[in-house]
C-alpha cells in the first residue's frame, strides 16, 4: 500500500490576504507552490463568515486545478448549510467533507453524532452524490460508531485528530494513537475509506503514517507554522517525509 496522500488546507494563507483586505498572498501562486513541491492535492474549508477562504475563491481553485494541475484532488470541507452544499456542487470538487460546526468556535473541534444527526444530513450526501462528489464525514475516534457512518452513505470518514495531536509525546499517547488506529480499522471494516485530519504535523505523523487503512490526511494550520520558518517547499517535503514519501525533507 502507499503512504497516505497529503492535502494542504489553504485556509491560513487566505487568513493572511483578508487582514490586508488585498490579493496577498496569491491563493493559486500559494497552491503552485504546495504542489510543486510534492503534494497530492488541496483542500479549502469556507465558513459561512468568510473570514478565510471567500465564496468565491472556491470555484476560481477549481478551474486553475483543472487548467493547471489535471488529476490533483480538490476538497472542499464545509457545514451542513443549504447555501454552501448548492455551491459545492456546482464547483463539483472531487470530494466534500461535511463537518459539523458551533457558532463561535475558532476551530473545529468534534466529529458528527450518529444517529442522532443522520435524518439532517441524509439529503446532503444524497445531493452531493448526485453530483458525483465523493463524501467524507469528520468523524470522533469512537470504532463502535463507524458502521453508522456508513449506514448513513458515507464514501470516508476523517478522523478528528485533534485529541491524538495534542496527546503527543505524553503519557497519553499510546492510547489515542491506538484509538485512531482501531477506528481506521473500524472505518476498514464497514467498507469506508478513511482520511485523517486536524493538528497532525510533522512530529505526530509519525505515530499514524503507517496505518495501512490511512488513505490521506488534511494539514493546513502546522504547514503554515512551518512555511513561515523555512519556507513552503521545505515545509511541504517535510510532511512528505513524515509520511513516508522516501523524499528527503
Amino acid at each position: 500500500m502507499p503512504p497516505a496522500k497529503l492535502s494542504v488546507n489553504i485556509n491560513k494563507y487566505a487568513l493572511l490576504r483578508n487582514s490586508r483586505g488585498a490579493g496577498r498572498p496569491d491563493l493559486l501562486d500559494a497552491i503552485d507552490l504546495c504542489l510543486e513541491a510534492g503534494a497530492h492535492g488541496i483542500t479549502v474549508h469556507p465558513r459561512l463568515d468568510q473570514r478565510h477562504i471567500r465564496f468565491e475563491d472556491v470555484p476560481a481553485i477549481a478551474a486553475h486545478l483543472r487548467s493547471r494541475w489535471p488529476g490533483v484532488e480538490y476538497n472542499v470541507e464545509c457545514e451542513d448549510d443549504a447555501d454552501l452544499i448548492k455551491m459545492v456542487q456546482e464547483v463539483r470538487p472531487d470530494q466534500c467533507t461535511l463537518v459539523p460546526v458551533t457558532p463561535g468556535e475558532v476551530t473545529s473541534d468534534h466529529g458528527w453524532s450518529l444517529p442522532e444527526q443522520a435524518e439532517r444530513l441524509q439529503p446532503s450526501i444524497d445531493r452531493l452524490h448526485e453530483t458525483g462528489i465523493r463524501v467524507s464525514l469528520f468523524a470522533d475516534p469512537v470504532p463502535r460508531d463507524m458502521p453508522r457512518f456508513a449506514e448513513v452513505g458515507a464514501d470516508r470518514i476523517e478522523i478528528y485528530t485533534g485529541p491524538y495531536a495534542w496527546a503527543w509525546s505524553t503519557a497519553e499517547a499510546a492510547a489515542q494513537t491506538n484509538l485512531v488506529r482501531a477506528t481506521a480499522e473500524a472505518a476498514t471494516a464497514a467498507g469506508l475509506g478513511v482520511n485523517a485530519g486536524h493538528d497532525l504535523d510533522r512530529h505526530n505523523l509519525q505515530g499514524i503514517a503507517g496505518l495501512p487503512e490511512l488513505q490521506e490526511v488534511s494539514i493546513g494550520h502546522a504547514h503554515i507554522c512551518r512555511a513561515l520558518l523555512v519556507g513552503t517547499n521545505a515545509s511541504i517535503r517535510e510532511l512528505l517525509a513524515a509520511l513516508g514519501w522516501g523524499i528527503t525533507a
